[in-house]
């Protein structure tokens, strides 16, 4: 009887234990955003529910494979072994450098971009041409503003691309910008920043935007004179924190709970870019994958919301920040270098 007994409690905690261990059904799961140290380039690799992936960008080419390594290791980390959509936001080496790499060493279902690059000279047209190359080995999207990024189980609009904002306010945005009065342009500029593809990308009630390298005159006009993407959970800082993107006319129009800035020691992060950041209503957080060198401590966060604390460009190991997203709109962002995880509940 004893032995009847010991094996059927044996039963119960395995098949307890095969419950415990079964994964999640996708509908319960979170979607998965790695921000990857890229020494300010740009690389962010989303893993959907359902176990598709997007690559936004793929940092700088070369430098003994320093960060076509970092977001290798990151791809692997997050458990896939594909892309299904890599999005190039324009044609820089910062951004574009990797992809001919990744495309030697994963399947990519499908590339994205802007179209045709408007810079000349032997540097950019070399660059290009390699991105082409490697395109020609999955299929080809290319996007307008309005355009949406078919991946599975999330929503990614495009808001802008190839030097054209969205003409009509988002589903639920459109409010009157009262900031608009008070803005001043910029400089125009004509680069590949200004054609730079940016999404806002949703999960549910969770919503972030990521606009690449759009330049302070676009970002207006996405802003003005009514405020055409609407507020957002996390905003991931244009242009690395450069002082040419980031106008206080979209920032704070966006309201965003959670700012990721993606900058480098030496690149990004300036003080004023921060500052507008750092001011932006409602902003519960600011995290930085870099210490800023340039910023000082008054325009750094504190050292626990920065992922990458060494100011030299090719130190090992380089960290990431993670954030798990729900439905219901609440998230978790975690340094990876220290552990600090923080919630942030739905609204």
């Amino acid at each position: 009887m004893r032995r009847t007994v010991v094996l059927i409690f044996a039963l119960a905690a395995g098949l307890a234990f095969a419950q415990a261990k079964r994964p999640q059904p996708p509908g319960d799961a979170p979607l998965k955003i790695y921000f990857i140290d890229v020494e300010g380039g740009q690389s962010t690799l989303f893993v959907t529910p359902s176990g598709e992936s997007m690559l936004i960008d793929t940092g700088y080419p070369g430098l003994g494979g320093r960060d076509a390594n970092r977001v290798l290791a990151a791809i692997e980390h997050a458990g896939v072994s594909r892309l299904d959509y890599l999005l190039v936001t324009h044609y820089h080496a910062d951004h574009a450098g990797n992809a001919a790499v990744f495309a030697e060493k994963l399947a990519i279902g499908t590339f994205v971009d802007h179209g045709a690059t408007v810079e000349q000279g032997d540097n950019a047209a070399a660059l290009y041409g390699r991105y082409v190359e490697a395109r020609a080995k999955g299929r080809h999207l290319q996007v307008k503003p309005g355009d949406r990024i078919p991946i599975a189980g999330v929503d990614v609009t495009v808001v802008s691309s190839n030097g054209d904002v969205l003409q009509s306010p988002l589903p639920g945005a459109g409010a009157p910008n009262l900031l608009c009065a008070s803005s001043q342009p910029k400089e125009v500029d004509d680069s590949e920043n200004a054609r730079s593809v940016g999404t806002v990308i949703g999960y549910g009630r969770f919503r972030m935007v990521d606009l690449g390298d759009l330049t302070w005159n676009k970002e207006h006009d996405l802003a003005c004179p009514a405020n055409k993407i609407g507020t957002v959970d996390l905003y991931l800082t244009t242009h690395h924190g450069l002082d040419r993107s980031g106008p206080a006319v979209l920032v704070h129009a966006l309201h965003p709970r959670v700012a990721i800035m993606n900058n480098g020691p030496k690149k990004g992060g300036s003080a004023s870019a921060w500052q507008i950041v750092h001011d932006s209503p409602g902003l519960e957080d600011l995290w930085q994958l870099h210490y800023a060198v340039d910023g000082g401590a008054e325009h750094n966060v504190p050292e626990r919301f920065i992922a990458n604390m060494d100011q030299a460009d090719d130190h090992t190991p380089a960290f990431a920040i993670e954030l798990a997203a729900r439905k219901d709109g609440s998230f978790t962002v975690t340094n990876t270098r220290n552990g600090i995880a923080k919630k942030y509940d739905k609204n």
